[in-house]
Parts: structure tokens; sequence; C-alpha cells
């Protein structure tokens, strides 16, 4: 096989700092969006929730409404950690037998059993019940301070003005395109004329209409956020499931509720760090962050050594095997993946990770008509095998590769990340973590240094940047892939990090390099 064609470009980006607040996400206009909302006086979580909306407008293959996420917060005035869970849930009357099962493997992003016309990827047959609205309305009302209707107008507003398709848009919706035709209002919407978007040499980029999705947003922000479980848009969301085949009754919408629920917290080296519990890969972090500091003394240089690396390759595969042999999660991730991270420090020193997605690139390929609504691939997380720890089940909730960590340092320095990208979320999440604690890096200086993925293969994908003697020293343990982070398709995860700095108040974020979307903005 030959080797792709090398990107030749050097990208890098520098850390914002700020005296105010500082928004990390993966499209620069929803950061500007949270970070005025910090300016006009919002918190960490009100701006968290408005960069929340508009990043699922503004990348809408990522996330957004139809979806789902996790949030993390951690509140300086009473030093309190909490989790918001907004993961999706089956329907209650999802039948496994509605899923069989056939020789090979699928196209899902864990190579399950494959499924009769891969019904449990994308299709009517993959929506679970989405919990992205119930999730940031809740965060909101128990940790915000401004109104629903405000955090939500930006949104409405990028959704008036429809998507504007430059090169990266293109790539992404072509990515897609395939499945995207089989259903016709995902046609209308992404792929006008039948063909992919591309805008023309000199020219303005083509703008795309959302459909309905503005009114939806718009009737969110004038009814309230629990319309769209037990409302008009819930009318409509269940009318268009009727028509289209998807399994969602009005008991799964109005029964729905996110749960706030205590963070785990544990203690690595000096610092304490914060963590999704529950069915999230926060259990198989912890696991690994512990076998880290076992195999690891105090760090004596600037940045990973081959023996810190290798030591990463080595707990990742040992959490990794715990989590399968457990959890039901197993074999490597090769589909694309969709999923977004915000990270947000207010200059109360506040901080919240929210990581929210639709699972695959476009969720389920599905826009609901009525609603404008681009639907997840919910069904996609559960092993479609009877009798495994992860297997579906009607209302059961399935396990999730979202991992947004909270860091507290012993000098009260705190830290808020997490990242996109699947199974590789975690092993990126770790080496930042570490990289933090370990080697007091500056937050753009971790997202920069060189990482490794080890996500249940049995291959270590290796980033050519490292020098020799880490190259050397991994190939001496593992079978490694010396590959190089490109633009796409992206061999690591996509992270964003930010900071509050107790001794000089002020923040800092960082954003992932490679996307030319993703920034960071200051208050």
């Amino acid at each position: 096989m030959s080797e792709p064609q090398r990107e030749t470009w050097c990208v890098t980006k520098p850390a914002v700092y700020s005296e105010g607040g500082v928004v990390t996400s993966q499209h620069v206009k929803a950061s500007a969006i949270g970070a005025a909302v910090l300016r006009n006086g919002g918190n960490a979580v009100d701006a968290a929730v408005a960069t929340g909306f508009a990043l699922g407008v503004l990348e809408p293959w990522m996330s957004g409404i139809g979806g789902c996420g996790y949030l993390l917060v951690y509140l300086a005035a009473t030093d309190d950690w909490r989790a918001v869970d907004f993961g999706v849930r089956a329907s209650t009357v999802l039948d496994p037998a509605d899923y069989p099962l056939q020789e090979g493997v699928g196209p899902d992003l864990f190579q399950w059993q494959s499924v009769h016309d891969d019904r449990n990827v994308n299709g009517p047959y993959s929506v679970a019940v989405p919990g992205h609205v119930a999730g940031l309305a809740t965060a909101l009302d128990r940790f915000g301070t401004l109104p629903f209707s405000e955090l939500i107008a930006p949104a409405i507003e990028l959704a008036d003005g429809g998507l504007a398709v430059d090169w990266f848009a293109s790539l992404k919706i072509a990515s897609a395109a395939p499945l995207l035709s089989r259903y016709a209002e995902s046609r209308r919407v992404y792929l006008p004329g039948g063909f992919t978007p591309v805008g023309e040499w000199g020219g303005p980029v083509p703008i795309l209409s959302y459909g309905l999705l503005n009114e939806t947003l718009r009737r969110l922000a004038d009814a309230g956020p629990r319309d769209f479980y037990e409302g008009e848009i819930a009318a409509r969301i269940l009318g268009d499931a009727s028509a289209l085949g998807i399994r969602l009754t009005s008991g799964d919408l109005s029964g729905y509720d996110a749960r706030v629920i205590p963070i785990d917290t544990f203690t690595y080296r000096d610092a304490t760090i914060g963590m999704a519990p529950g069915l999230t890969a926060g259990p198989t972090f912890r696991d690994a962050m512990g076998r880290l500091e076992q195999r690891c003394g105090a760090a004596m240089s600037s940045q990973p050594n081959a023996e810190y690396v290798t030591a990463y390759a080595e707990v990742l595969t040992a959490s990794y095997a715990q989590r399968f042999a457990t959890l039901g999660d197993y074999d490597d991730s090769r589909a694309p993946t969709c999923t977004s991270h915000i990270s947000v420090a207010d200059r109360h020193g506040n901080v919240v990770a929210l990581t929210q997605t639709l699972l695959s690139i476009f969720g389920s390929k599905v826009v609901l008509p009525q609603t404008g609504i681009l639907m997840n691939n919910g069904v996609m997380w559960f092993d479609p095998r009877p009798g495994q720890p992860n297997s579906m089940a009607p209302g059961k909730r399935p396990l999730s590769n979202m991992c947004p960590v909270l860091i507290r340092g012993a000098d009260g320095s705190r830290f808020a990340l997490g990242a996109s990208g699947g199974r590789r979320i975690m092993p990126a999440v770790l080496q930042l973590a570490s990289g933090l604690v370990d080697f007091k890096m500056p937050v753009d200086h971790v997202l920069d240094v060189p990482r490794i993925d080890v996500s249940g293969s049995s291959r270590v994908a290796v980033d050519d940047r490292f020098d020799d003697s880490i190259i050397s020293a991994l190939r001496a343990s593992f079978d490694i892939d010396v590959v190089q982070n490109r633009v796409y398709p992206n061999c690591f995860a996509c992270p964003n990090v930010v900071g509050y700095d107790p001794a000089a108040c002020r923040t800092m974020g960082a954003a992932f390099i490679m996307s030319p979307w993703a920034g960071a903005c200051a208050e």
C-alpha cells in the first residue's frame, strides 16, 4: 500500500490569554459567541450552553439538538464538582429482533458484528432518544445565570443565515454523501441538485438552508426547552418519526430527563481530577491514569521522553483490555467520528468541559422534514450481539466514548479539557492530562506535542514528529504505524483545553491545531 500524500504545511495556533474568561471549541464563531456571553456577565455554564447550541448549527454533522452529551462543571465558590449526563437512551419500543446479525463486521465506529442493512448504524432504526436540549437546559437551570432564550438566540441567528460551505464543509458533506442521499430531506438540505456543494474558484461560498431548523430553535426560545419533549416540537418529531419508521414514542420524549450527578474525582500526583462517571470513557481514563502513576515516577524533562511515551502505550493497552472485558466495547475505530468538545473558564475560576455528539458523522443521516433536526444514531453505541454487557435493550443507556475532564492542581490552578474522535478521545485526554500535571506544559504546548493512539487495536499509531529514540522504543515493544497528524483523515483525536491561574487571576485556552475552524476566544 502506498503512503498517503504528505501535507507539507506547518500549522500552529498560539494560546489565548485573558483577565476575563476563555472559550475553546471546534468552531471559532461558536467560541466567540461563548466569549461574548462571558463579556456580558454570564458565567462558564452560560457560555458553554450558548456555545453548545451555536456549535450544533455551525458544525451540524458533529452535534446538535438531535444528539446528546456530557457536561462537567467545577464551581469555584462552593468547591463543587458536578456532572450533567444527557446521553441517549434506546426507545422503550426498541426490539433487538429488528437488528438481525449477519456475517462480517459493520461500518460503525466500533466494528461490531454486521447487522442487516447496517440499520443499527444509519437510517431510521439507528435513532435513539436525544438528550441535547434537556442536558443544556438542565445545566443552565442548575448552574447558569442567564435566560435560556437569550443563550439560544445566537444559534437562531446562525440558522437563519444558513450553512456557509467552504472547502472543509464540502469535505465533510462529501464524506457522508452516499448515505445522506438515501433520505429525502437530508438530500435536499445537504446535496442540492444531488451533489456535494462546492464553491467556484474566485466566487462566494455556497450557502445551504437548514430547512426548518431555525423555526424549531425559535420555538424552543419562545416555548422553552420542554417543548422539545412534550409540546409542539415533540409532536412534529413524532410525526416525522412515524412517517420515516423511527422507533420513538411520546413516552420516550416526555420521560426523558437529564441527570445531575456528582463527578467522580481521584488524586493523580498532586492534582485532583474529575471525570465523567458511568457509561462513558471516564472509568477507563481513571484506570489508565492510575496505572500511569504506578508505572512512572516524577517527570524529569519538559515533555514526555521514551519512558513516558512507552508507558502511555502500556497503560492504555491494559486499560482498554479491561474496558473490553467488562463494558462490552471492542476492536478498533476506523469510521469517521462525529463529536464536538467545548472547554470554558471564566474570570471567577469556574471551569466547564462539555462534550456533545451525534455519534457518527451526520449521525443517522436522517433530517426530520418538519423540524430540520438531524438525528443521532445512538443505537450504534450498543453491541448488537445478545448477552453482552452493552447489548441493546428497550429503554437502556449505551456505553459511550465521551471523556470530558476537569483538573485542579495543588496550587489551585484549574483546567477543563476533552476531545472528539470516538475511541481515540480517551488516549488523547490521558496524554493531555499527563502533560498538564506531570510536565506542567502551557496549554498551547500540550496540544502541539506529538501523541500516540492506543485505542483497542493490536497496533499503536505514532505521530511521525516524535524523535527517533521514542519511535525506536515503541517499535521494540509494539506493532506500530508511524503516521502524520493530518487535517483529514486525522489519525488522532481533536482536543482543546482551557485553564485558570489563580495566582495571576488569568485564564488561557488553546484549540485543536489541525482543524481550520477550531479556535479559542477571550472575553
